[in-house]
């Protein structure tokens, strides 16, 4: 019995043995996985939907030209108050986070171009008064947005005082060669230009798909940020030539003394639906959304 038992203990224990040497399972590399929001478009496919932000702007053009018409007249008395009120020294701060909260003022424009899809006839009211499917979620994006926005006006601030000191704004007649004629506006102009560039990529990547989202999605603000910047890096190269001609048709109607909103603001809107339409994709109305944090009640 005693030599039965030595010999059972010598013996190699079964392959399926955690502990036998030859048992370790081995370590493999995880299956790839396809990448859910990449659309592998060409970068050329930002020209797509700037023509199609075009066919839907003159279908039922009345409405789109009244809502960039809207713009218009907001942007012309905000410029007015600054300078009737002093402060015409955050003018050009101002027009450049305009960037910060196109997106969220366009939400009539959105709701334009996903009704045509559907042939549903829009009116003018119902573009202004949009009902999100994501209720409050969306007034919380714009918060949010808005805080964004008064943080780059704030660091606008900052970065003049830092280079010309507390000094009383010189005047819009001695502001052009202050900064264009000088080493010190050289300067201002140089980081300026950076810090309002990381805050107009920024607020972009967030904000170009979650408002379009929050619109047609029951999701949370929070989710829609992060799904957003995911569907632009996912994306880069398109996403970066749409934003290069967002940028330039901006600064166009910036040259034409913001007359130039009339027609280019709505053009952008309906190009942005059609931008999140081929990156997002089709979502059911009924079908629950994707979140990345909370689930809004």
């Amino acid at each position: 019995m005693l030599s039965d038992h030595t010999q059972d203990n010598d013996a190699p224990p079964p392959p399926d043995n955690p502990h036998a040497d030859d048992g370790i399972p081995k370590i493999v590399p995880p299956l790839p996985r396809e990448n859910q929001r990449a659309r592998e478009l060409p970068w050329h496919t930002a020209f797509d939907w700037l023509r199609a932000g075009w066919s839907d702007l003159w279908r039922n053009p009345l409405p789109s030209l009244l809502y960039g018409f809207g713009i218009f007249v907001v942007s012309a008395l905000i410029v007015w108050a600054l300078f009737r009120f002093d402060y015409g020294y955050v003018l050009l701060p101002a027009l450049a986070g305009f960037m910060v909260i196109g997106p969220l003022i366009a939400n009539g424009l959105y709701e334009k171009s996903r009704r045509l899809e559907t042939d549903t006839p829009i009116s003018y009211i119902a573009m202004i008064f949009v009902k999100p499917r994501s209720g409050y979620q969306a007034l919380f994006m714009g918060v949010l947005l808005l805080g964004l926005f008064m943080l780059w006006m704030r660091a606008a601030v900052l970065i003049w005082a830092l280079f010309f000191g507390i000094v009383p704004f010189p005047g819009t007649d001695q502001i052009v060669p202050m900064l264009f004629l000088t080493p010190t506006g050289w300067a201002v102009l140089f980081v300026g230009s950076a810090v309002g560039a990381l805050f107009a990529a920024f607020s972009f990547a967030i904000s170009v798909f979650a408002v379009p989202m929050l619109l047609t999605e029951r999701t949370d603000a929070m989710s829609a940020l992060g799904i957003s910047m995911a569907m632009v890096w996912n994306n880069l190269p398109v996403m970066l030539a749409w934003g290069a001609i967002v940028l330039g048709l901006f600064l166009l109607s910036m040259l034409t003394g913001l007359f130039g909103l009339i027609l280019i603001f709505p053009l952008l809107g309906h190009a942005t639906w059609h931008a999140y339409r081929a990156i997002r994709g089709n979502i059911a109305p009924d079908e629950d959304a994707e979140r990345m944090f909370i689930r809004p009640a």
